[in-house]
């Protein structure tokens, strides 16, 4: 069984990190061109970007129905690996739950006959497995020690990677993936900040569980579809999705307020010179740090307490700049007064929105 297990996870563990989860092809537009004001353009790929695809920095490329990016396998987690991904998910648990129950009676039936109690003391006599010949492998003090840790391995990983498992099913029933979920989540929040009356239908979920799993998980091991085009609920566009990503694109642009930086930041993770608190208050987060010298401009989006997210400028431009996103400490910036894109006060146009 032990063997069974193996090899499943290493199957699916391989299948996740070299099928990898498909790209979106260079150059590629839909089939309509005026299908294209409801894409977004990447300029890195020099395509468009099909529904439900994403650029992942790390592969530099637009990754269909990308779901993250996982550095376990190396690779992104996508339209044609996530079932692989997610069974790997599902096996490796089972196989540390098997391993577990494996350790546990060892130990227990090895220590049974070995464990003498005293009023104040417990003793092991671990040398009972050198007068005891039955055992193929003598269970001594190094044999114990070694159960427990990987007793201790064992369950750490089915608690770890059985709740990515959960994570990954729940988005899986609902025709989802994780990029997604957070989409949703913030077209929520946009029509409740501009009490737009808008109501945001996700498109791809069928509103069955069991339809929505096997668009993922097939007798064949391929999903459905393409990976470019997808069906739709009824009563939703093609585009649905893609367009209420335009409207946040646009929306991050009118709140991103801009900053100028007053102190040079390396861009290391946790800067020493910057103070206790941003040192200890660094991003858990995958998402990379910027360089700042003296006088760069930055378009900040989100933040923290003592760190904040943006764009810096390269460009003079203040449209289509080239910009490097990143975290930076909050303290080494300050707001500009006035916003040259709108030459409005950036508080007072904030009043106004």
């Amino acid at each position: 069984m032990l063997l069974n297990w193996t090899v499943m996870i290493l199957y699916n563990y391989f299948s996740a990190m070299f099928v990898g989860p498909g790209y979106v092809p260079l150059g590629w537009t839909p089939e309509k061109s005026q299908d294209c004001m409801y894409l977004q353009y990447c300029k890195v790929c020099q395509s468009y970007k099909a529904p439900r695809s994403h650029h992942c920095r790390k592969c530099n490329r637009c990754v269909m129905k990308m779901d993250h990016h996982c550095p376990w396998i190396n690779n992104c987690c996508g339209y044609q690996n996530h079932a692989s991904f997610t069974l790997f998910l599902l096996l490796a648990p089972l196989g540390c739950i098997h391993a577990s129950f494996i350790f546990v009676m060892t130990m227990y039936t090895q220590l049974y006959n070995r464990i003498s109690f005293g009023w104040s003391s417990v003793k092991i006599d671990m040398s009972a497995a050198k007068r005891d010949p039955r055992p193929i492998i003598p269970f001594g003090l190094s044999a114990f020690a070694a159960s427990l840790f990987a007793l201790g391995l064992a369950l750490g990983t089915t608690i770890a990677v059985g709740m990515l498992f959960i994570i990954q099913m729940k988005v899986i029933l609902t025709n989802k993936t994780s990029i997604e979920s957070w989409i949703e989540e913030k077209a929520k929040d946009r029509i409740q900040y501009y009490q737009t009356g808008e109501t945001f239908i996700f498109p791809y979920d069928t509103g069955s569980k069991w339809k929505n799993f096997k668009q993922v998980f097939t007798w064949s091991g391929i999903p459905e579809g393409d990976g470019l085009d997808w069906p739709v609920r009824d009563g939703c566009h093609q585009y649905s999705l893609t367009i209420e990503q335009l409207k946040q694109k646009a929306d991050k642009r009118v709140r991103s307020v801009r900053y100028r930086a007053v102190e040079d930041y390396s861009g290391v993770c946790c800067p020493v010179t910057k103070g206790v608190e941003t040192f200890f208050t660094t991003p858990c987060t995958e998402e990379p740090r910027i360089a700042l010298s003296k006088g760069d401009l930055i378009l900040a989006t989100r933040g923290l307490k003592h760190w904040m997210y943006g764009e810096k400028i390269l460009d003079s431009a203040a449209d289509g700049g080239i910009r490097e996103r990143g975290w930076f400490p909050r303290k080494c910036v300050e707001k500009c007064q006035y916003d040259s894109e709108t030459d409005q006060p950036v508080d007072g146009e904030k009043k106004n929105r």
